[in-house]
């Protein structure tokens, strides 16, 4: 068995836990019917031990953290919380004491959301290259100027730690972590258990091009935002576009631009490039995403490819592709 425990506190966040441990459980089910062996025993782990409240006023049974012994646990993860409950948790001696001695035995550790704050404040994330929640970014790097904070990762393995964005991004680590200890197909077969829209791979910005535009209000675009990113493979200009939301040109790339933050023709750009690095990370030939995403020839695709993100695709999809399927 391979022993996954969540560290947990007095308000802490409880999708950073839960949604991690229905991963792993469903991993379990999916081996279940396979006739193989469970392979993940979860534990939370609280500084005292018993019973522990969420922020959402969901209590949960734990073990006292001291009473898990070095070694006995094989991937160890802290939760995140919002900022009051986080420091008190940082300054938990207990917490503090048996922490270090957990992840220097462990195969992997590391935290989901602003988890991360905790194993900083006791070193374990020096010189390390880390993910945490959007809003956590700057303080974490002002606070702790030996840690690399990468800002748009969902969640990033250096080594044998592993941090995620947080909240959703949790389940997205979980995923990659099944991948890696079991096999891709079973992460897939998860993914498909939990009905998620995709398997998320770390690389992939914390906020999407259709996120980001909705982040920033009420757009009269939205339905347009939608279309677009379900019809990247056909003919996507200003004049096409400005047509189907019954707008002049240049009034549509006024009104677009103030909606979204972006240009027409860079958020066009954007989504397309997104969905070219889900797709090349499947592992399908250069051609069929030029094709998919409407950035062909693969010439033309490569040449964009390459400017906004410095890599080839083809460098990118062997990269990415092979770690997908280890």
């Amino acid at each position: 068995m391979h022993n996954v425990a969540f560290v947990v506190y007095p308000g802490f966040e409880l999708l950073d836990a839960s949604g991690p441990a229905s991963v792993f459980n469903s991993a379990n089910r999916a081996l279940g019917q396979q006739d193989k062996p469970e392979y993940y025993e979860i534990a939370l782990l609280s500084a005292d031990g018993g019973t522990v409240e969420s922020s959402s006023a969901i209590a949960v049974d734990t073990r006292s953290i001291a009473d898990m012994k070095p070694g006995e646990v094989q991937t160890i993860l802290v939760a995140g919380a919002e900022r009051d409950p986080l420091l008190a948790a940082v300054h938990n001696p207990v917490l503090r004491a048996a922490l270090p001695a957990l992840a220097a035995k462990s195969e992997r550790f590391g935290s989901v959301c602003s988890g991360g704050f905790l194993l900083a404040s006791i070193g374990l994330l020096d010189g390390h290259r880390i993910a945490t929640h959007w809003d956590s970014c700057k303080p974490l790097a002002a606070a702790f100027p030996a840690v690399t904070v990468d800002p748009d990762a969902l969640y990033v393995v250096d080594g044998r730690l592993w941090t995620s964005a947080g909240v959703t991004t949790g389940i997205d680590m979980a995923l990659a972590m099944i991948a890696s200890d079991l096999d891709a197909a079973i992460a897939g077969d998860v993914a498909k258990r939990l009905i998620l829209y995709a398997r998320r791979p770390g690389y992939q910005s914390q906020f999407s091009p259709v996120l980001h535009a909705q982040v920033k209000g009420d757009s009269p675009f939205a339905d347009l935002i939608g279309w677009i990113q379900a019809n990247l493979d056909t003919p996507l200009d200003i004049p096409s576009l400005a047509d189907r939301a019954g707008l002049s040109e240049r009034t549509f790339h006024r009104k677009f631009a103030a909606a979204t933050g972006q240009s027409p023709a860079r958020f066009v750009e954007t989504a397309r490039l997104d969905a070219a690095r889900m797709l090349l990370s499947r592992g399908l030939s250069l051609k069929s995403v030029a094709a998919q995403v409407g950035l062909f020839p693969a010439a033309r695709f490569s040449e964009v490819f390459e400017r906004r993100f410095g890599v080839a695709p083809r460098l990118f999809r062997d990269m990415h592709a092979e770690f997908a399927l280890r």
